[in-house]
């Protein structure tokens, strides 16, 4: 049987993913896991006693994800990584095409296939989604949890807003992919994935292609600086917005500015930043449009009186439903059009 650990953070978005780990963990025993649930803690490597399982499932936030990536990275381990969006804005998992449902997200990852993606790393620190620095870049590092678990992503615009009047432009020499140019900047994102706090800025980004989408705002005064990123979000091309990709960027500057990766602090100028192409197995199946009966699945398991325990056998769930199904129960087409684990692989 096929062993994984399901990692998950109740502090990440809202907190409300502890009320699912017990039917998370029965979507993997359904498909031939033998899964062990393992609360986060942020002081240990999740990976110590781990080394030889066949599947880490990372339930959190991007920053969650980073923890986890390191974690693995730390210990010189390739273990397919599994990614259930359950933070504020989950901007990896939303280039991954997961379900916002944990349900679903979790039978993507047990019923899908290992797939290579990209990875970041700045000096000794590996990055899933965006490593950024300047204006706006650190809000997610600042803004309480307490916000974000009542007011979701709007929690970073309200402590976002508070940063406009300390704008400062950072004088920049940079090197990217042998290409040098100096820079003075007030904001720097260097994206591996798509989005940063649920907005879509890299346009061109892609976690297959090897390569950073990066996006330079330089300095100019407040208001055409700030002009410029709210016309670059609403689609337009302002030349103070400077767009680049690289897999490889050097970048010095005599200030040591704080920077940020995934929400999580980043590391200490000067910078090496390099994409490592396919340096992450993940193991995923992309949201589909609909044709499938996960609706009955995700209203099977949420009804206490069919949830299957974590101290019962591992029985499949599939046909448990079916028994339903012709008891008259529920409608048999539910059953047909969610296929087993068996009938998926043929």
């Amino acid at each position: 049987m096929k062993t994984a650990v399901f990692l998950y953070n109740t502090q990440s978005g809202r907190g409300h993913i502890d009320r699912n780990v017990e039917n998370i963990c029965t979507v993997f025993q359904a498909y031939g896991y033998d899964v062990t649930p393992q609360l986060i803690d942020f002081d240990t490597n999740p990976f110590d006693g781990n080394e030889g399982i066949d599947l880490m499932v990372v339930a959190g936030g991007d920053g969650t994800v980073n923890f986890a990536v390191n974690a693995m990275k730390r210990k010189g381990l390739d273990i397919p990584l599994g990614v259930i969006p359950a933070g504020t804005a989950n901007d990896f998992a939303g280039a991954l095409g997961m379900s916002a449902d944990p349900l679903e997200a979790a039978r993507q990852i047990a019923s899908g296939s290992e797939e290579r993606v990209d990875c970041g790393r700045v000096n000794d620190l590996y990055f899933v989604n965006v490593f950024s620095f300047g204006v706006f870049t650190t809000t997610s590092q600042r803004t309480p949890d307490e916000r974000k678990h009542r007011i979701g992503k709007l929690a970073y615009l309200v402590e976002g807003g508070k940063e406009v009047c300390s704008m400062h432009a950072m004088p920049l020499e940079i090197v990217a992919d042998g290409e040098h140019f100096d820079l003075r900047s007030l904001m720097v994102l260097i994206f591996n994935g798509e989005t940063a706090g649920g907005f879509r800025l890299a346009r061109r980004s892609s976690i297959k292609d090897g390569l950073f989408d990066c996006l330079l705002l330089e300095k100019k005064d407040i208001i055409t600086s700030t002009l410029a990123m709210g016309r670059y979000l609403l689609g337009g091309n302002p030349k103070i917005v400077r767009q680049l990709r690289a897999r490889r960027i050097d970048i010095h500057s005599t200030c040591n500015e704080p920077t940020d990766v995934d929400g999580q602090p980043g590391a200490e100028f000067p910078l090496h930043i390099e994409c490592l192409p396919g340096a992450l197995r993940i193991l995923f199946e992309s949201q589909r449009d609909g044709t499938c009966g996960d609706d009955f699945v995700r209203g099977y398991l949420r009804n206490p009186n069919n949830c299957l325990h974590l101290s019962e056998k591992p029985t499949t769930l599939w046909p448990t439903a079916a028994r339903h199904a012709r008891a008259g129960t529920v409608p048999a087409r539910a059953c047909t059009r969610y296929p087993s684990p068996a009938s998926r692989r043929r």
